[in-house]
Parts: structure tokens; sequence; C-alpha cells
């Protein structure tokens, strides 16, 4: 039995993507595969597959943003998200703090960054595209944040969210969450469950 590979292609600036954070430990738990975390950079996506953020697209249909509304209630409530908060600087420009995530992916802290800068994000409700904000988190956290943002602004990391974004987005990504088990496809935050399916069939368990 070979390998089973489970990634999820993320990027900071979505809930929904928080939130798969957090059900991910369990998922591992229950299936006994580990999660790759592929960080992409969501505007990229959009940009390159003429996508729109929900909030755009159905921003002026008539009773469809309250209902989405109601499912992002019935999911946190389900899940006891107690810590989660709306960001109120809500869309936060993304572009930093995922460059971020490939500085501590290289440098060996890639865990601990990503779950500081969710807290960040969506619990603790701060403005992660100020880069003095970030840098405070960052600090905070235990991570040398003034390194970070000062590498965030090298090429090779630059080039390495547009490698990471294209080749998520030929793979089939539109948006994120976007899971892989193996060359199986989920979107979304909801698919969870069928993304824990499809890793207990490919492990045969």
């Amino acid at each position: 039995m070979g390998m089973v590979s489970f990634e999820f292609h993320f990027d900071f600036g979505s809930p929904n993507t928080y939130m798969s954070h957090r059900l991910i430990p369990g998922i591992e738990a229950r299936t006994g595969v580990k999660c790759t975390y592929v960080p992409v950079l969501l505007g990229g996506i959009f940009k390159m597959t003429n996508n729109r953020s929900p909030m755009e697209q159905f921003g002026e249909i008539k009773n469809k943003p309250e209902y989405l509304q109601l499912e992002m209630q019935r999911f946190i409530a389900k899940h006891g998200f107690d810590k989660y908060q709306r960001n109120p600087h809500f869309p936060v420009i993304t572009v930093q703090i995922i460059r971020g995530a490939l500085v501590a992916q290289e440098e060996g802290y890639y865990e601990d960054y990503i779950e500081a800068v969710y807290a960040a994000m969506w619990e603790n409700q701060l403005k992660m595209d100020d880069p003095e904000i970030i840098r405070a988190t960052l600090d905070a956290a235990g991570l040398d944040g003034g390194h970070i943002l000062q590498r965030i602004t090298e090429q090779p990391i630059k080039d390495k969210l547009i490698t990471n974004t294209q080749a998520s987005v030929d793979r089939g990504a539109f948006g994120s969450p976007t899971f892989f088990v193996g060359d199986e496809m989920f979107f979304g935050k909801d698919r969870l469950v069928e993304v824990e399916e499809e890793l207990m069939r490919q492990a045969g368990r």
C-alpha cells in the first residue's frame, strides 16, 4: 500500500480555510494520514480562473448572502469554534503573510507560523496586512517577525508562491480551501466529510 497524499491548498484570508485548519488535526488522527499544507495566493487563483469572492458574486442576490451566513453559523456551532471572530479588516491583503508561510516552511517552523497567523486573523481580529502588526504578532509567537518580513521580499520566495498558485490552478483549483487526496480534488470546508471518506478509502482502512 503506497503512501496516501493529503494536501490542503490554503491562504489565510478566508474564514473557511481557518475552520478547515481547525478540523484537519481530527481528520489526521482518525485516518492516520498527515496533511501537507500548500501556500497559495487566493487573489492569484481568482485572477487565473476568473473567479470572484462569494461576497462579490452573491452580494446582490436576494436571500443568498443571508443563507450563506446561516450555514456559517451552523458550521461554527456544530464544531464549537468558540474562538472564531469575524475579522473587521476583511478583506485582508494576504500576500505578505502567505509568503511568510513559505519562509517558515523553508526554515522549519511552519506549523507554529501557520497557527500564529490563523489565530491572529480569525480569533484576534488583527489587521494582518500591516507590516508592524505582522511583526508584533510573529514576535509574540516566538518567531522573528523582522527577519520573516525581510525574507518575503526575496525573489525566490515570491516566485515559489507564484509557482504554487499556478500549479494549484493547473490541478483544477478555483478557490480555497481546496483539498487533494491523491488526485481527487475537493473544494470547501463542507467537503471535509468526503475528504475523510476518500482518505480512508485510499488508505485501505
